[in-house]
């Protein structure tokens, strides 16, 4: 069972969900939100870091919206709900947000990864090209390949995992991705053929197991190696 404690950003104290493991492994994770908030989906997924023994970290970041959102991709009119929030969200502040996260976070461990999810995964690559995370994971970012040009020789060791057949990122997206992150060494993509957008996120209607199975190990064996 999580927890709960606050950040104070630049611009205002926000929440974030806590889960804490039982057998510690001295490493920490920012896990960043997909477009339904800090749900029960982004919880679990904390949950799951900290039984792998990583300190993991939720933060709210539509705090600014209305803090506390918590909605499902279960119905049409929460998929309305969560689109609208996605349209009054400002990026460049959600990235503040967390680099709030991570200097919170530092105060108690020293190496710090991020994850993020959907809009999380845009924030996942923007957070390896801004902050002072030491490793960043992207499950199917959106929009990513509008901002290729942030990727320097400066950013932080970075894996995206994109969907072939993502409906919100299409092939000339992914393309330009390839293309344009191809030259930098501490930049990985894997690409999973046949899979739709989310296809990691448990109860989603496009999850597929093997899949997400794949991802997963990649991550883990990608964030033991980095924040080692």
């Amino acid at each position: 069972m999580g927890e709960h404690f606050t950040i104070n950003g630049p611009d205002g104290a926000f929440m974030a969900y806590v889960a804490t493991p039982a057998q510690a492994n001295g490493h920490a994770l920012v896990v960043i939100q997909e477009i339904f908030g800090v749900n029960k989906v982004m919880r679990d997924l904390a949950d799951a870091y900290a039984a792998e023994g990583y300190f993991a970290v939720v933060p709210d970041l539509f705090w600014r919206i209305q803090p506390g959102i918590d909605i499902t991709d279960q119905t049409p009119e929460e998929w309305q709900q969560a689109f609208d929030y996605f349209g009054k969200f400002n990026v460049d502040k959600g990235v503040v947000d967390i680099q709030a996260t991570i200097d919170h976070v530092r105060k108690s461990h020293g190496t710090i990864g991020a994850v993020g999810y959907c809009l999380g995964g845009l924030l996942a690559y923007l957070t390896a090209t801004r902050t002072t995370i030491n490793a960043s994971v992207s499950y199917y970012g959106v929009g990513i390949q509008e901002r290729l040009a942030e990727a320097t020789a400066e950013t932080k060791p970075l894996l995206l995992h994109v969907a072939s057949e993502d409906s919100f990122v299409n092939k000339d997206a992914q393309a330009a991705m390839k293309a344009g992150l191809s030259g930098q060494a501490q930049i990985r993509m894997h690409v999973y053929e046949g899979l739709d957008h989310a296809f990691a996120r448990v109860g989603g209607q496009h999850y597929d197991a093997a899949g997400a199975k794949l991802a997963n190990e990649r991550t883990m064996a990608f964030f033991a190696e980095t924040l080692s």
